[in-house]
Order: structure tokens, then sequence, then C-alpha cells
């Protein structure tokens, strides 16, 4: 496996997956004259131990490979919590209906046959990267909290102020365990607390 190279961090990372070495010549040469960062794997397992390491923006997936083929990787990244959102494009020259249907039923993001056009797999790489993205950046405004920084109260949809308890109820299955945090133990049933609550009574009685 040759990791990523000729690239500056900011860009994508795709790793291609392919047994072919003159593919994998072509599809690093036409990924990074766009800049994209390029990682290879020759086989299935490979590119599975990349994962391990890696969390790439893009897979380019052959289907014909030697010991694990390309359904069958991809099948196992689908069902991986922690990989299933990257997409997939399988990269073959399998271009029967049944396979290219089998590849969407599995998780498939796109599917091009080859021989392709480098200018159909440069701006579909670039859809469903910039689509990743947009998710990604949508999953991050939803888990913004709107909480006032004084009352902490949080604000809802409708521009209702309502208690973090409340708020999290209605949108989770989350169940609140209540108890009193030592700095609010001290502050109720403190030594200092006490000494004010019989003062008070004694000037009361």
């Amino acid at each position: 496996m040759e990791n990523y190279e000729n690239a500056t961090s900011d860009n994508a990372l795709i790793l291609v997956v392919d047994d072919n070495l003159q593919n994998i010549e072509v599809l690093g040469s036409v990924l990074q004259d766009e800049k994209y960062n390029v990682a290879f794997a020759t086989s299935g397992s490979q590119a599975l131990d990349f994962l391990k390491e890696e969390l790439p923006d893009l897979i380019l997936l052959d289907i014909m490979m030697p010991g694990m083929n390309g359904f069958e990787v991809c099948e196992i990244i689908k069902n991986n919590a922690v990989y299933k959102e990257i997409p997939i494009i399988f990269l073959t020259a399998k271009g029967e209906t049944d396979d290219i249907v089998k590849g969407f039923e599995l998780g498939a993001a796109d599917y091009i046959t080859k021989p392709f056009s480098s200018r159909e797999l440069l701006a579909r790489t670039k859809t469903h990267i910039d689509a990743k993205r947009a998710k990604e950046e949508i999953k991050t405004l939803r888990g913004i909290i709107p909480i006032c920084a004084k009352c902490k109260k949080v604000r809802d949809d409708r521009g209702y102020w309502n208690q973090v308890e409340e708020y999290i109820q209605n949108r989770t299955n989350a169940v609140f365990s209540h108890g009193v945090c030592p700095q609010c133990s001290d502050d109720l049933y403190g030594e200092e607390k006490w000494y004010q609550k019989m003062k008070t009574e004694e000037k009361d009685g």
C-alpha cells in the first residue's frame, strides 16, 4: 500500500483500491493533478487495514480483485459504524445491470465503468466529496445547542426557552438520573448553611 502524497492537508483524501498497478498509476495521476490526496491499496484486506489508520473522504473501489472482491469490501465498510459514511464509487469493467444494481444495494454512492472518462471521474468524485462534507456540516450545525449563558435554558425550534432536561428528553431517548454534585451539596447542606439556618431559627424563636 502506498500512502498519499503531492497534496496539502486541506484537500480531500481518496483511497484507490485496485489490484492492477497500471490502473493505480493512471488514477493517481488524474487525481493528484487535481490536488487530491491519494492513497492506494492493491487488495480488499489492504484497504480495510488502511481504514483502521485513516478515514478517506471517498473510496474508488474495483470489483474484480483476487481474494476479497469489491462487493465484499463494500459490504464490510457499510456495516461498520465508523466507516459507513465514506462514499464508495465502484470503478470497474463489470458494467452489467445486475452488477450495477448490486453495487447500489450494498450502499455504493456511484458506479463508473471502465474505460472511464477523466472528466466524468473527476466530476463524480467532486460531487460525492462535496455532498459528504455538506452532510457533515449539517450534522455539526444540528449538534449546536442554543443555550443561555446566564440561566442555562435552551431555545427550541419555536423560539421558546426550556430547561436543558426538557429540551434533551423531547429530542432523544435519554433518561435523566437526578443527583446533587459535591459543590451544590455543600451549598445546600454544608456547615455554613447549617449555621445560618440555626441562627435564623434562634432569632425567630
